[in-house]
């Protein structure tokens, strides 16, 4: 892969230029740019006709100096190491940016799960957790769904890791269904994070966001639900949306909910009643008040960066604007909303269900939307305030508050 393209390039690249800007001390710079803890395994798993697969895996611990490490487990045929430790590196930003006591902490299996049949998706599930739960626990490492991993898979997870300890351990998976100590709320949070910081970032720009238009690029999980909230909470009118397969626009608007049933029920966007196709990347240049980016990495880069039109990037995907598009975005003045902050409302509401799990005591909706308002609110302004301060890219400005923060905690530690 080349480096304008690998993703654990990219955070590297961007971890670099904050810790010039902070002046660290080099073994604060070394540790911080490197996982502290991987894990390479092969799954063997039965199939379905009797044959048996081997399936490749992974588990990243970044950093744990402000608490366990937390982090999703993605199921996607193009996984790498790289790719995970990038994300891993990434959820330890993340969870020092909402200041919540958590490190940075990934998963992945090389797999297509479309091409799994549930009773496949429950034996490689189960076929992780043996052999890498020895690593995990609610003191040690934490992990939830993410690309393609769902609650149930993640049920069937702490299951295996339940039979194996001969115990009850809720909290050591989060995103669970409710009826198995999942959370309310958490199925949108991804998604209602990142509706929670746009709303900021109109107040602080001068934007009033009710009627605008939004368009967004990844219409899974997050993507749908930045829609649906985007549009009750916000007002924003949705006029194009987009998935692995191809997209739709409407310089009309779009019914959110009715886009959301056929998605559901075809399987994707194509042919939605009263609009026209449009390609991924025409959508990303659409001239729109905000652009949800909710797919994979990479898809804002040195190539289109320069004909973004939005006025704000709300980033619900890790990794979707490259260091290079980044610098071209700044200079335009299109404001970014960095991923590590927009889309920080899933693993904050998996805090919450850690918490939940561990006092066996669980709260209504409401106070998960209120408590994760709160946390969002607070997040945002910290950044914008050193984002106006430093007159520097609000990525670096998440940055610097994230860097700082897991820097003083590795040296209050003795680590370095």
């Amino acid at each position: 892969m080349s480096t304008k393209h690998n993703a654990f390039a990219m955070a590297q690249a961007q971890f670099d230029e904050v810790s010039a800007r902070l002046k660290l001390e080099p073994a604060i710079h070394e540790l911080l740019r490197w996982p502290m803890h991987e894990i390479a395994v092969r799954l063997p798993v039965k199939m379905d006709d009797g044959s048996t697969r081997i399936f490749q895996a992974f588990r990243v611990k970044h950093n744990t100096s402000r608490g366990p490490a937390k982090g999703g487990i993605r199921w996607h045929p193009d996984e790498t190491i790289d790719t995970v430790r990038a994300l891993a590196t990434w959820m330890t930003w993340k969870t020092a940016v909402v200041d919540i006591p958590l490190g940075g902490g990934k998963g992945g299996v090389i797999c297509n799960p479309k091409e799994l049949s549930e009773t496949e998706k429950e034996r490689l599930a189960r076929a992780y957790i043996r052999v890498i739960g020895p690593t995990l626990g609610v003191t040690k490492d934490v992990p939830a769904p993410d690309v393609y991993t769902n609650p149930q898979i993640m049920a069937w997870m702490m299951d295996e890791y339940e039979v194996i300890m001969g115990e009850r351990h809720p909290g050591v998976i989060t995103g669970k269904p409710i009826p198995v100590g999942g959370s309310q709320g958490r199925g949108d949070a991804t998604a209602r994070g990142g509706i929670f910081v746009v709303r900021e970032a109109g107040k602080v720009l001068g934007i009033d966001l009710k009627n605008k238009t939004m368009a967004i690029q990844g219409f899974g999980n997050a993507g749908q639900f930045a829609a649906t909230l985007g549009s009750e909470m916000l007002g924003l009118k949705l006029i194009a949306a987009s998935d692995s397969r191809g997209g739709v626009y409407s310089e009309k608007g779009i019914d959110v909910k009715a886009l959301v049933n056929h998605k559901l029920s075809t399987g994707g966007l194509a042919d939605f009643p009263g609009t026209k196709a449009i390609s991924n990347e025409d959508l990303l240049e659409l001239d729109v008040t905000v652009l949800f980016p909710s797919a994979l990495e990479n898809s804002i880069n040195a190539d289109n960066a320069k004909n973004v039109k939005a006025k704000i990037i709300c980033e619900l995907a890790n990794g979707p604007t490259t260091p290079e598009a980044d610098e071209i975005l700044f200079k335009n003045n299109v404001f970014v909303i960095p991923d590590f902050l927009a889309n920080a409302g899933g693993v904050t509401v998996s805090y919450f269900e850690q918490v939940q799990n561990s006092y066996n005591f669980y709260w209504p909706c409401d106070e998960v939307h209120k408590r994760l308002d709160e946390k969002m609110t607070t997040a945002f302004h910290a950044v914008y305030d050193l984002y106006v301060k430093h007159k520097v890219k609000m990525r670096m400005a998440a940055y610097m508050v994230s860097v700082m923060r897991v820097a003083e905690a590795c040296k209050l530690r003795g680590w370095v």
